[in-house]
């Protein structure tokens, strides 16, 4: 379902961004254009402005954010401006955004030189499991550092349950749960952010399918289907695992396999049969 948006075009802004050091000094002109993705439906339905965003209130911001901050590339401005926006107006779920320097002391004559970014939060599925220590203080910690940061938002967990080690390696029972989450990060980003929480519990990786402190997998990343040497998304295993479906299928029985296409729900049924 396509998202309605609020476009903004032609914003002129006086500001410092570039890598020679008299345009931070001096300044020059750059151009936004931004597509603000959300549901205005309630918005046109009562005439409310408070149901939308207002569009001058966010020209304002962008003019405040480009003369606040000096970077030298505009690939850098657009990034750190597009990530602003999307932080200080929840209600905006993707921002396009075109910043042009029609000013470039390229030494040739051009019109104008841009970039061009698209930006939005993502919804992923993350499983939990522990089966070293203080089992559950270790999943808290997980859902902790994740609540904890501006690029990450926790929308459900799921309750912990008790389950047989996987793989065929003797350990002690583990504690597992899954947990839905809305993030900025990339697939590759978010699985770096996933490894720095289990370092900081303490995660040593000495025998696959080992005993462990912290166990983080990302499940689902929207409807993405990802193969690298160092990703899977899907999770590779997670039609097989009764123990990620359970806590997968309690919080978003309806969230589907973009493979299979089978909900969470209906793979754990599949699974007890």
């Amino acid at each position: 379902m396509k998202m309605d948006r609020i476009k903004i075009c032609g914003l002129e802004v006086f500001a410092r961004h570039g890598v020679y050091p008299e345009e931070n000094a001096l300044g020059q002109k750059f151009v936004i254009c931004a597509d603000l993705f959300l549901d205005t439906r309630r918005a046109g339905l009562t005439d409310d402005l408070e149901a939308s965003v207002n569009y001058g209130e966010v020209c304002q911001f962008i003019q405040t954010f480009m003369q606040e901050h000096t970077y030298q590339l505009i690939e850098a401005a657009a990034e750190r401006l597009v990530r602003a926006l999307l932080l200080t107006w929840p209600a905006v779920k993707q921002v396009n955004l075109e910043l042009q320097k029609p000013w470039a002391p390229v030494g040739l004559p051009l019109e104008t030189v841009a970039v061009e970014i698209c930006r939005g939060w993502h919804r992923a599925y993350v499983a939990l499991g522990s089966n070293l220590g203080d089992r559950k203080g270790y999943l808290d910690f997980a859902v902790e550092q994740l609540s904890a940061r501006e690029d990450c938002r926790v929308e459900a967990v799921s309750d912990y349950v008790e389950t047989a080690p996987y793989g065929g390696v003797e350990q002690d029972d583990f504690l597992n749960g899954a947990l839905e989450l809305m993030t900025l990060l990339t697939p590759e980003e978010l699985l770096d952010a996933l490894h720095e929480i289990e370092a900081a519990a303490g995660r040593e990786r000495k025998v696959h399918w080992g005993p462990r402190t912290l166990d983080l997998d990302i499940l689902l990343y929207d409807d993405l289907i990802l193969d690298t040497p160092e990703l899977h998304i899907p999770h590779a295993d997670m039609h097989r695992r009764s123990f990620v479906l359970g806590p997968l299928a309690q919080i978003a029985p309806w969230v589907r396999h973009p493979l299979t296409r089978q909900t969470a729900e209906e793979m754990l049924r599949s699974l007890e049969m």
